[in-house]
């Protein structure tokens, strides 16, 4: 997959200031949902969830094996 070449590639800190963005991006869609309005992409939720859970991954990756 090339988004996952593309987020092994950046630091951690640019990882880590990826995740605060996705997180900000689904608050607002959660916040959407509780008021009862449909948000525009319905898609985007599960897409940004499953974005944060791969840097996750990669992040802890690096910390269990550095050398790699």
């Amino acid at each position: 997959m090339k988004v996952v070449k593309e987020l092994k590639s950046l630091s951690e800190d640019a990882l880590k200031s990826r995740i605060v963005e996705l997180r900000k991006e689904l608050m607002k869609y959660n916040a959407q949902v509780a008021i009862g309005t449909i948000p525009k992409n319905p898609g985007a939720i599960r897409k940004d969830k499953r974005m944060i859970a791969r840097i996750l991954t990669i992040i802890n990756e690096r910390r269990l094996n550095p050398k790699a």
